[in-house]
Parts: C-alpha cells; structure tokens; sequence
C-alpha cells in the first residue's frame, strides 16, 4: 500500500474502532457457553471413549484460543466501551486463559511499541536471529536456535513451557506488581483443584490436554503473525511504524470456521496498525477493504510453508531458511 493511501486506510479502520456492549458480550458469555459445557462433556465422555470425547477437546481447546483473545482484547481496551468493564473481563478471563492480566497487558503493549525493531526482539513472543548473527553463532548457539525454530519443538514444547510455566511467573513480573500474578496463580491453581475433585485424575489429564492444545494453536498463530517470508525488520531511524505494522504482520486467511474459533485475530496487520478495533469487528473490517486498499493474504499452503523460514536477511530484507552447510574439501598433505 502506497503512503499516499495511507490515510485512507486509516479512515477506513476507524469505521470500525466503535465498541457494542451487546456484541461484546455476546462474544464474550458466547465463548463462555461453549467453553464449559464442551469441557464437561470432554471430560465425561472420555470416561467411555475417547474418541466420543475427541470432538469435545477440539471444541473446548479453540474456545480456549479465544478466551484469551477476548482477554487480549481487554488489555487494549478494545473489548466493552469501558476501561473498567475491560480490566474486570479481562480479570474473570485470566485463570481460564492461563495468563496474568496485567501482566499480559503490560508485556504485549511493549510488542505494540516495538514491533519490527531489530534492536527489541526481547518484546517478540517468537525470537528471531538474523542472518549474520548465524553466521557469526558458534555450535552450540546454533542448535538451540535450530531446536527453538523446529516447528514440532516449538509448538507443543513451547506452548507447555509458555503456559504451565514462563506465565506461572511472567517477565517484568515485578514492575506490574507481584500481587496480581500471585492471585492468578491462586485462582489457576483453584479451578485445577475444583477439576480434579469433581473428574479425578483422568479427568485432569484431560484438562491439561486441552490446554495444551489450546497452547499449541496459539502458538502456531503466534508464529505466523510476524514470520512469513515478506515480514518487516529495521533499525532506528530508518525503522518505519506503519511498514512495520502492515507488512510486518501478516493476514492469515485461513477460513471462516478458523477465524470463529480463534476470535479473528488471524487478521493481525489491522489489528497492529489499528488496536482500537475490537475482535468482533476485524474480519469484517478486513474484508471491507476497498480493493485500492487490499493488503495481501496468506492461506494455509503458504502458511505451512512459512515454517521453513527461520533467520531475518537484514540485506535482501526477506525471512529465510537456514543456510545450507557446505562442506569444507580435504586438502591433501604434500
């Protein structure tokens, strides 16, 4: 999209920056009333087969997915009309999103801040190398990173870890305020008991099954939000805010049932450059686009294939895979 369209855009968006309590909470009771009844019923069926309670976990893991958007959602305001009705949803949401509020909230308006900043990558929720910087890694650097980058470790290793332990005690943890993670945690930790006392053993296995399959479609989201192949990087000052919102961040069509379980914020480039939208309105107000405006989409085969692309090519600004290791040729003694 050319600067000159720039503010049309911006004008466009803003046609959807309006919030509706009553759709508000229908998304939000909506998800709620999906939520328990596919986890009861999960939890029960599995008693007698699994495969009776398979669709239940599905349905219960992406009403998960969309708990916590709801409670992202909150943190931007962006949800219900009021700062104080966000921050409560955003509260009653926290233990069954796994996630401290506040700390959520502070830690993803830092990604806000310095999105596409080569020198904040700490803000990023997937860590990205550069080129040279692999180029300059010794061995072991490398396989960490090649074992953080692999999709089959990455997604089901990182959505555990991220979940049932990093968010246990978040980074900057203590500059929000340590009384609010350790009240999340009582209450996570309350709803887990409550679980296992009415399902037993089994049925907390189950429990944590679904979230980890919660987890783990997040993190795919997570990842295909900001590593595609035309993704944006920079340095100040040459690092641009608006390039960095829209092309940085991708547009994941993937599917109107994927966007109703995962609560449209596949369409993360307007939700970067626009967070006043609410998730609610960001389908629609994508798709409203006029064609002058359309911003490129990514749908599943390319997003599949995004997962090849592991190091940020700072010279021919793309996202790449790793380079192929070339063998270095015996040199006969004389």
């Amino acid at each position: 999209m050319s600067d000159t369209a720039a503010p049309d855009f911006r004008k466009h968006l803003r046609n959807y920056t309006h919030k509706n309590d009553w759709l508000a909470a229908a998304s939000y009771f909506g998800t709620f009333a999906v939520f328990f009844p596919a986890m009861y019923l999960a939890l029960t069926l599995v008693e007698r087969s699994f495969l009776l309670a398979l669709p239940f976990i599905v349905i219960t893991a992406f009403a998960g997915v969309r708990l916590y958007v709801l409670m992202h959602d909150c943190g931007h305001h962006s949800l219900f009309s009021t700062k104080r009705a966000n921050d409560i949803a955003g509260h009653v949401l926290s233990p069954f999103a796994m996630t401290p509020y506040r700390a959520m909230q502070y830690n993803h308006n830092m990604h806000h801040a310095y999105l596409g900043n080569l020198d904040h990558r700490e803000t990023t929720e997937i860590y990205t190398m550069t080129l040279r910087e692999w180029n300059e890694a010794g061995f072991w650097k490398r396989l960490y990173y090649r074992l953080y980058r692999n999709p089959f470790v990455l997604i089901p290793v990182g959505a555990f870890f991220t979940y049932f332990i990093a968010y246990r005690w978040p980074v900057n943890a203590r500059r929000i305020g340590a009384a609010s993670v350790i009240l999340h945690n009582i209450a996570f930790f309350a709803w887990l008991t409550l679980v296992w006392y009415v399902f037993g053993t089994n049925g907390l296995l189950v429990f944590l099954g679904i979230s980890l399959l919660s987890g783990m479609i997040g993190v795919f989201l997570v990842y295909l939000q900001h590593n595609f192949e035309d993704t944006y990087w920079d340095r100040k000052p040459e690092l641009d805010f608006r390039k960095a919102t829209l092309q940085g961040s991708s547009c994941l069509n993937l599917g109107w049932w994927w966007d109703l379980g995962t609560g449209n914020i596949a369409y993360h480039d307007i939700h970067h450059f626009m967070p006043a939208i609410p998730s609610y309105r960001l389908r629609k107000a994508h798709f409203a686009l006029p064609p002058e405006l359309d911003l490129p989409r990514i749908e599943w085969p390319e997003a599949i294939r995004s997962f090849r692309l592991k190091l940020w090519d700072e010279e021919r600004e793309l996202l790449v895979p790793f380079p192929k290791e070339t063998a270095t040729a015996a040199v006969p003694a004389e």
